[in-house]
């Protein structure tokens, strides 16, 4: 029986009422709802459920909402894995809390008060909205380093690869004119440049402050063994222990998502079955790309997605 790899997405993967199907079927699933809310102290339900995309993409209430979506649909879906336990797990950014709390490394509660507390520090740390971001697309990387660089450059500002998603998508991190100028340079180079709505500068030096004030909180927190690996962020590496999952977490909010690498190194370690939980087809979409060009052929990769009640209750393998 094949071995999936678990995905669970991070920002920009939310959908208007994430959730909700499973929650009304299901009292333990609408309980970490409630506990999320208490820990937030955010109606997370009723932004989710009943808000506007603007009020659902604000990261305070979407980082431990998006988290609750997350791990109700591991908690729906595991039983019905069986004796086919997961190779191993990833989350992009936000979604590696996920993944360290499917594989046991955390527990729920803490999770939801490591991402509750993740999403204000990083609303607040941009309060003047000095910073942005953007996606590079249809370009490859030794290309887009060229632009960051002449954009950083020409700009004066600090501009840095933020996420590298696949080898012709990436995010870019920084000061808005250094950003915008990216973008600029992308089309002048027959690729395309897309501002992100988000209100800061993620996974660049900007989150600091952001980053040394959660940082307590995690030392804080109890760090088990994971049950099976987590691919973490920062280096795309499998921790095979609690300590080195909490080292590399301790870096993410200031570090590149490396998910090229990730997919790779999952691959190397014998992936061939990719399960992505989450509201939309985000992640899943990733992996033939960053494969290309290093799976055998007869080593297609197979794609599933768990994203509501119905695909979580008639998941097989």
């Amino acid at each position: 029986m094949t071995q999936p790899v678990l995905l669970f997405p991070g920002q920009g993967s939310q959908e208007p009422g994430m959730g909700r199907d499973l929650a009304e079927a299901s009292s333990e699933a609408m309980n970490l709802w409630k506990r999320a809310e208490s820990i937030s102290r955010l109606p997370l339900r009723e932004i989710c459920w009943e808000g506007d995309d603007a009020a659902m993409s604000d990261t305070r209430a979407l980082q431990p909402a998006l988290t609750v979506v997350n791990l109700n649909l591991w908690r729906e879906t595991a039983a019905r894995i069986g004796s086919a336990a997961p190779l191993g797990a990833a989350g992009h950014s936000l979604g590696e809390f996920s993944a360290l709390a499917a594989a046991g490394v955390l527990s729920p509660d803490t999770v939801l008060e490591l991402t509750a507390l993740r999403g204000r520090l990083m609303a607040e740390a941009d309060p003047q909205g000095t910073g942005g971001m953007a996606a590079l697309l249809k370009l490859d990387e030794a290309r887009v380093a060229r632009i960051v660089a002449e954009a950083a450059t020409e700009s004066e500002a600090l501009l840095l690869v933020a996420n590298y998603n696949t080898p012709a998508q990436f995010v870019v991190s920084g000061a808005k004119d250094a950003v915008a100028l990216a973008c600029r340079k992308a089309r002048e180079h027959k690729g395309r440049g897309l501002e992100l709505k988000v209100s800061g500068a993620f996974h660049s030096p900007m989150m600091r402050e952001a980053n040394r004030e959660l940082a307590p909180l995690l030392r804080k927190a109890v760090w088990q063994k994971p049950r099976f690996p987590v691919y973490c962020n920062v280096n795309g590496k499998a921790a095979h222990d609690g300590e080195s999952a909490r080292e590399n977490l301790l870096e993410q909010m200031t570090s590149p998502v490396r998910w090229i690498e990730t997919v790779r190194n999952q691959y190397t370690d014998g992936a061939r079955f990719w399960l992505e939980l989450g509201p939309k087809a985000v992640l899943g979409k990733m992996v033939a790309p960053c494969l290309a060009g290093i799976a055998a052929e007869a080593d297609e990769p197979r794609i599933a997605l768990v994203n509501d009640l119905q695909s979580a209750r008639g998941f097989g393998l």
